[in-house]
């Protein structure tokens, strides 16, 4: 098992839809790249911490490459938008890619210079940086979409980034709509 740790807005989202990937063994919410250690939900949200709400997967490599994570994160927000995704704005919902290695790192840089190289998107200001630690969000946060999948945000944020990734990636849903 490999891991990867990608921020695109709220991590409630972002979960879903990784989670309705082959491959991803879990999915953990929880805040990366800010300066306060062990830092809470709120704490995060003041935008005092410097952290982004993030998610790591835990995933195997003989069943989705790591670029194929690229290519999901890519697709599910915009990573044209500098701290904000949809209706969430601060710089927790920066869109970031915190690498594991040098390898994640190269991989990523290439990724997104090549995403700009083809046209496909312009003016790309994800973060690309190495993973210095990760803190896991409060219990209440991992799997939100799936206990709450009736909440308003859910309904009109996270299930169509579900079913996006169903739709483009032939994903076995996992999560619950």
């Amino acid at each position: 098992m490999e891991r990867a740790t990608f921020g695109g807005g709220c991590f409630w989202c972002v979960e879903a839809a990784f989670k309705a990937l082959d491959g991803i063994e879990s999915v953990t919410s929880g805040y990366a790249g800010g300066h306060t250690e062990n830092p809470t939900y709120e704490g995060v949200c003041s935008g005092e911490t410097g952290h982004a709400e993030v998610v790591q997967l835990e995933y195997d490599p003989d069943q989705i490459a790591y670029e194929d994570l690229l290519e999901v994160f890519f697709t599910i927000h915009n990573p044209t938008t500098k701290d904000r995704e949809g209706p969430d704005i601060g710089s927790q919902y920066r869109s970031a890619i915190y690498a594991h290695d040098e390898d994640q790192l190269e991989t990523a840089e290439a990724f997104a210079a090549a995403l700009e190289d083809e046209g496909l998107y312009e003016g790309i200001v994800t973060e690309i940086e190495p993973l210095e630690t990760f803190y896991e969000a409060e219990e209440y946060h991992q799997d939100y979409f799936e206990k709450n999948p009736n909440d308003a945000y859910c309904s009109m944020h996270a299930a169509p980034k579900v079913e996006k990734v169903r739709e483009q990636f032939g994903a076995d849903a996992t999560a619950t709509q």
